[in-house]
């Protein structure tokens, strides 16, 4: 009996977590039915260890980008240096870029105005990478944290010359119908699993197939039943799991819509 085929879209495969081990995790990935893993960047130096991967295993791709939660370690100006890493062949997005709010300076004994100048340094560096996507005609992997409002007005100039997957979704119904409404996708994690997960299974109920895609986000977010160890790319198949049965069709079906829609949204997936 074959084990249905899927994509682990966002991985952070350059961590240390997997330094001892690596081999074993991509072998139980495979074993898995994980076929394709994108190793998503947080900053340049991130991003060329995640190009680097893609060079030597043939099953890992790369996301080039700088996560908003490192936003006041950036230089001025990315471009440069993002247009270079973003013409791998195998550099298939940028990201994962957007906005985080979670931890403002305020709520670690900051000001305001910290709160202000963090605000606009991290909406600088998102402004940087959705331009050099659509320069390089390049998908966007989006991380949003408690900053939805901020982030969906920004990307609207962009909304039509680039797209972006929401990754890690968990916000709302309506919030989803927003995302879809520009043609751009979301993406679930392990949450799914959870049993406090409740309304990420609403939000998957309310997802057509082929608007959506898979992911671990691994290191984090490790399903049910290891929630609470490290997290690797194998366990997407718990994952998928849980939303055939959200979306009452075949692991079978789903395989073949997250597939094709990474495929589709991803190009240089092949």
């Amino acid at each position: 009996m074959s084990v249905p085929v899927f994509f682990d879209t966002h991985a952070h495969l350059d961590y240390p977590d997997y330094e001892k081990d690596f081999s074993e995790v991509l072998t139980r990935a495979q074993a898995a039915g994980i076929t394709k893993i994108i190793s998503i960047a947080v900053d340049l130096d991130s991003s060329r260890r995640a190009l680097a991967l893609s060079e030597k295993y043939e099953m890992i791709y790369a996301a080039v980008g700088w996560h908003p939660g490192n936003a006041h370690e950036a230089p001025e100006d990315i471009r440069p240096a993002l247009r270079e890493l973003a013409r791998h062949p195998k550099a298939v997005a940028i990201g994962e870029c957007g906005l985080d709010y979670y931890r403002l300076p305020s709520a670690q004994g900051g000001s305001a105005d910290e709160d202000i100048r963090y605000k606009q340094k991290q909406a600088e560096i998102f402004q940087q990478q959705l331009e050099v996507a659509t320069e390089l005609n390049l998908n966007c992997v989006i991380h949003q944290r408690s900053s939805f409002d901020d982030i969906f007005t920004q990307i609207q100039p962009f909304a039509t010359s680039t797209r972006g997957v929401f990754h890690c979704f968990g916000e709302s119904v309506e919030r989803l119908q927003q995302i879809l409404a520009l043609g751009w996708l979301v993406s679930y994690t392990g949450i799914v699993t959870f049993k406090n997960g409740q309304n990420i299974r609403d939000a998957v109920a309310a997802t057509p197939l082929g608007k959506f895609m898979l992911e671990t986000d691994c290191p984090y977010l490790a399903p049910v039943p290891y929630r609470g160890k490290r997290c690797e790319p194998a366990y997407v198949k718990e994952v998928s799991e849980t939303v055939a049965h959200v979306k009452l069709c075949s692991p079978e079906q789903l395989s073949d819509a997250t597939c094709r829609t990474a495929r589709e949204f991803f190009p240089k997936l092949g």
